[in-house]
């Protein structure tokens, strides 16, 4: 397997965070009692602040593994002591941040046991900077992408949708090489088309690298009702906005099933380790809800196995 591409930046004012520092409480880990960062910075990567991306920090110490000054957990720090955001001091105030990120998942099961998977900018590098680049190039992202379907949505002013776009689903990998079951958007007439030929499936994935941009914000409407007499009611309502937009492509595909590249049994792996990782969170979570709702234990659920298996399956069982 080629080493995957999984890049994204985010760059502009801190808009506004909610970093704290934390020590390690689970007395059976290694690291217990050890000081680390978490939280979310969200940034406003354009001038007017309606566009507004978080970046998520799961665990940042103080030293990285080889006893270094970890220069993230430094920047956070400061951001953490006295560093100005737009909400509290204003944008001209407002401290001015790099962030190298990739994009990752947030997997959790609800109350009736629905899988739900979320994009999350996850972890990186920190920078303060003193200057900002170019507005378009402030929150890009660069992924490899194995596609299994393209489907295009058509405009529905009724739904707010304005104008056609095409859902380009299938997987991306993040550093681990731990398949990421995701979808992108293609807004751009010439894009769509592209797409659309590549007649991906999940019998036949077109394996390629992606890139655009990511938008983060929300979308005023209103909505008016009609009346008998007088004047017309009049409610507004914000729709909040999450997607990864596509605005470019390899202009040809890398090799699925070079040996070099990516394998048939690779991604097949990738897949049956992606369902023993839902497996256990689901039961982690199971665990959580009884416990939180009288401790009682829950009833013991399957354990898939482990052991290492030899994979045959055909490309039809991507069924991501």
């Amino acid at each position: 397997m080629k080493k995957m591409i999984n890049t994204e930046r985010v760059e502009g004012r801190i808009y506004q965070h909610n970093l704290v520092k934390k020590t390690v409480q689970n007395q059976a880990s290694q690291n217990f009692g050890k000081e680390f960062i978490s939280g979310n910075i969200e940034v406003a990567v354009d001038e007017e602040g309606l566009v507004v991306i978080p970046v998520h920090f799961t665990y940042v110490v103080e030293t990285t593994n080889s006893g270094n000054k970890n220069a993230t957990y430094t920047n956070l720090d400061r951001i953490i002591n006295g560093g100005k955001t737009w909400v509290t001091d204003g944008k001209d105030e407002a401290l001015k941040v790099r962030i190298d990120t990739a994009l990752a998942l947030n997997d959790f099961y609800t109350q009736d046991d629905r899988l739900v998977s979320t994009k999350v900018n996850e972890g990186g590098f920190v920078t303060i900077i003193s200057d900002l680049g170019p507005e378009n190039e402030r929150n890009t992202f660069t992924t490899d992408m194995l596609i299994t379907n393209v489907t295009r949505v058509e405009a529905d002013p009724e739904k707010n949708i304005d104008k056609d776009y095409v859902v380009v689903k299938g997987a991306i990998f993040n550093f681990r090489n731990a398949l990421l079951p995701v979808d992108f958007i293609v807004r751009n007439d010439e894009g769509m088309e592209y797409f659309e030929d590549l007649n991906a499936s999940q019998n036949e994935p077109v394996f390629t690298k992606v890139w655009g941009r990511i938008n983060c914000g929300s979308i005023a409407n209103e909505v008016k009702e009609e009346t008998a007499f007088g004047e017309e009611a009049v409610r507004t309502f914000e729709r909040k906005i999450k997607e990864w937009i596509i605005t470019g492509t390899s202009k040809v595909p890398y090799d699925f099933g070079d040996e070099t590249v990516l394998t048939v049994a690779e991604v097949q792996k990738a897949m049956q380790d992606r369902e023993l990782m839902l497996a256990d969170t689901k039961k982690r979570s199971e665990e959580y809800r009884a416990q939180r709702d009288g401790g009682s234990t829950p009833a013991p659920t399957a354990t898939p196995s482990t052991t290492t298996t030899t994979v045959t399956a055909a490309k039809g069982t991507f069924n991501f």
